[in-house]
Formats: structure tokens, C-alpha cells, sequence
């Protein structure tokens, strides 16, 4: 037995590579899609929201090998309702940042009071996108939230101000805009609702139920469990800093993998490993069927676990120069059985409503063009 602090670990679990990629799989609902979005919000925590429309935004691509019958959109109708008009009540989930991160993400409700010491620190801070208010930007805070008092939801479009904001790294934008998009990072403004992925803003008690809103906020050593226990949830694998494994001590089970870091999973998960390890488990299914997976999915976040356990080393491309890239501009992952076995970077012409494979490389004996053709169908589009 490990102690950490005063907190005993039990055991470590000692299973081969291709057992623990059984396992990763499995525990992240790839094997058998779910009903609802509730239901993967619920085992993952979160799930990460990114506007770039390649092939499919990043939260539609996460969800549709998760939850059965999932639609382009869903995530959205599940946080604002069908109409972009959920009423206060009606409301389960909402859009915010990580703690300390400028990552998007959906979140449960029980979320919210271990967000608030992020949004107030982000308040004393210096910084052009999501940091204190400048003396500009608090004069038309001001007159924001009034307007928004009195007109309901508005988008930066709809303020009346053509005054523009300082040189950024991703350019320069309205003051409008990055005013609301610091009130937003503070927790002072929510996401009512969106239009074509432009985002209507209103106060938070028109968006989140009041009994959310009047919880306390969390003691710091809270907050800290909850972010720990949260990274296990959405990735269900893992490996923890020495800050994060005494917050979770008494909820984790060590795995040992030939040739990995040290893995952490949760106890309730290991149910998952003895069902797998039975003689009467089924083995899965060679060749099953390939998987194109987002490029920010929970099985290859984290980049040391995807090049350690699988193989496979991975990098988003997205913000890499061209002449740098490696695989493509929205390369995606091709998950075939316990191995990833290469990418394929797809297209979307919505005009042409064609996707187009700008580039693919597969390993020999695997075909992708059944994955290809079922994206495209997501999408609808032709392939």
C-alpha cells in the first residue's frame, strides 16, 4: 500500500498496454453510445466547445461517437433549448470557461460556485482578452448592463459604440466586444443563446436558476478536489502532478502499464477492468469499426498518455504554421479497435454540400472510407 498524506492507495493495477487501451475506450462511452447529452455531461464533466467549422465544430465531433442518434447542434439545443429560448428554470447546463483557462467548455450546473474564485481573480488581473476592466471598458460596462437590463439578451452588434479595442493577438476588435467578453470571463454576463454561433449575452439571473446562483463559493481545497476529480472524469486515464493526487486520494486506483508513466484511474471505473479481464468478456470486435475522432477528444488530449499508451504521437494542427504541419489543418484521428492507425483531414464544402479528404494516411489493412461516408452523412453533406 501507497500512503499520500494520510490517505492510503490501494494496490496499483497492473495490466498489459492493450488492456488498458480496452479499458480507455471503454470508460469513455466509445464502446456504447448513450441516450442523452445529460448522460455524457454527467460521466465526463464537461465537454469542450471551439467555433471552428472545418468538418463539424469540435463539441458535435466529441458527441457523435457518444450519444445515439446525435444531430449536428445538439450540444446547443441541449444548453439553450430547441428555439435558443430555454426559459431560466428550464436551463441544466451552460457555457463557460475551465478555472484559469480561456478553454470553453459545457458545463453542468454544480459546476458554477467552483468557477466564481477564477472569475474573481480574473477581475485583479491584468489582460487585453479576459482580465481587468479598463477604464474605457468600464464606462461602457456600465451602459451594457443597463441596456441589457432593459433590451434582454444582447451580442457586441448590438451595442452602439464604433470605438475599437487595442491591437490583440488575434487582431483588433470592438471595444463592444471585448468589454462584453471580459464581463463574461467574470461571471457578470452568461450565454443566453446563440445565433448562427454568435453569442447573445444577458445577466446571470435570466440564465442560471437563482438557487445556482446563490450557492457559496467553495473553499479553495474544494475547488481543488473538483478540478482534480474533474480531470479524471473527462479523461478517465490518467497521469496527476503531485498537487493534484492528494485532493484525490481517496477516490483513485493506480494502473501500471508496461512503458507508460504512472496512471491513475477512478475506483468506481475499475469495474471496467474486471468485466474486461473475464474468460466470457467479449473481446472486441477485429476489425471493428473505424472511429474518426476530434482532434480534442478525451482519448488523445493529453499528448504524452496518446504517444505513451497508444502510439500514436498527436498534435492539433490547427494553430501550426502550414510549411510545420505534420498531418493537416483539421487532421482527424482514425481509432480502429486498440489502435490508432492513422488520420484522415476532411473538409466541409457546405455550398457544394461535399466533404472533400484533403489529405489521409491509414495503415496498411485498414479501410476509413465507411467513417469517411458516415461524416459525411452527419454532416449532410455527399462524399
Amino acid at each position: 500500500m501507497l500512503f499520500v498524506g494520510a490517505r492510503m492507495l490501494p494496490a496499483p493495477l497492473k495490466v498489459s498496454p492493450e488492456m488498458a487501451r480496452r479499458f480507455h475506450r471503454r470508460a469513455l462511452l466509445l464502446d456504447s453510445p448513450v441516450p442523452a447529452i445529460a448522460a455524457v455531461l454527467a460521466h465526463h464533466g464537461y465537454i469542450q466547445i471551439d467555433p471552428i467549422n472545418v468538418c463539424g465544430r469540435m463539441h458535435d465531433l466529441i458527441l457523435r461517437n457518444r450519444v445515439a442518434g446525435y444531430r449536428e447542434g445538439d450540444l446547443m439545443r441541449h444548453l439553450h433549448g430547441d428555439a435558443q429560448c430555454l426559459t431560466v428554470e428550464q436551463r441544466t447546463a451552460f457555457e463557460h470557461h475551465l478555472p484559469d483557462t480561456n478553454v470553453l467548455v459545457a458545463f453542468r450546473l454544480d459546476a458554477w460556485p467552483h468557477l466564481l474564485a477564477a472569475m474573481h481573480r480574473r477581475t485583479r488581473r491584468p489582460g487585453a482578452w479576459s482580465g481587468k476592466l479598463t477604464a474605457r471598458e468600464h464606462e461602457l460596462a456600465r451602459h451594457i448592463l443597463a441596456e441589457m437590463a432593459e433590451r434582454g439578451p444582447l451580442s457586441s452588434e448590438d451595442i452602439a459604440d464604433d470605438r475599437r479595442s487595442r491591437q490583440m493577438v488575434w487582431g483588433s476588435f470592438s471595444l463592444a466586444k471585448t468589454t462584453l467578453q471580459k464581463l463574461f470571463f467574470h461571471g457578470r454576463v452568461l450565454i443566453a443563446r446563440r445565433e448562427n454561433n454568435r453569442r447573445l449575452y444577458d445577466l446571470p439571473e435570466r440564465v442560471l436558476p437563482a438557487r445556482v446562483l446563490a450557492m457559496s463559493e467553495p473553499g479553495r481545497g474544494d475547488t481543488a478536489r473538483w478540478l482534480a476529480t474533474l480531470k479524471l472524469r473527462q479523461r478517465r486515464l490518467v497521469t496527476l502532478k503531485r498537487t493534484e493526487l492528494p485532493w484525490v486520494a481517496d477516490l483513485v486506483q493506480p494502473v501500471v502499464v508496461p512503458g507508460c508513466p504512472p496512471f491513475f484511474c477512478l475506483r468506481e471505473d475499475v469495474a471496467i477492468f474486471d468485466r474486461l479481464s473475464t474468460r466470457d468478456a467479449p473481446p472486441l470486435a477485429e476489425p471493428s469499426p473505424p472511429l474518426l475522432l476530434a482532434p480534442l477528444d478525451p482519448l488523445i488530449y493529453d499528448r504524452r498518455v496518446t504517444q505513451q499508451l497508444w502510439g500514436f504521437d498527436y498534435t492539433w494542427e490547427v494553430y501550426t504554421p502550414p510549411a510545420k504541419r505534420q498531418r493537416g489543418y483539421y487532421a482527424l484521428p482514425v481509432l480502429a479497435g486498440t489502435e490508432i492507425v492513422g488520420h484522415v483531414d476532411p473538409k466541409a464544402d457546405r455550398e457544394r454540400r461535399r466533404l472533400t479528404v484533403v489529405s489521409r494516411r491509414i495503415r496498411r489493412g485498414h479501410v476509413v472510407a465507411g467513417a469517411i461516408a458516415e461524416l459525411a452523412g452527419f454532416l449532410g453533406l455527399r462524399r
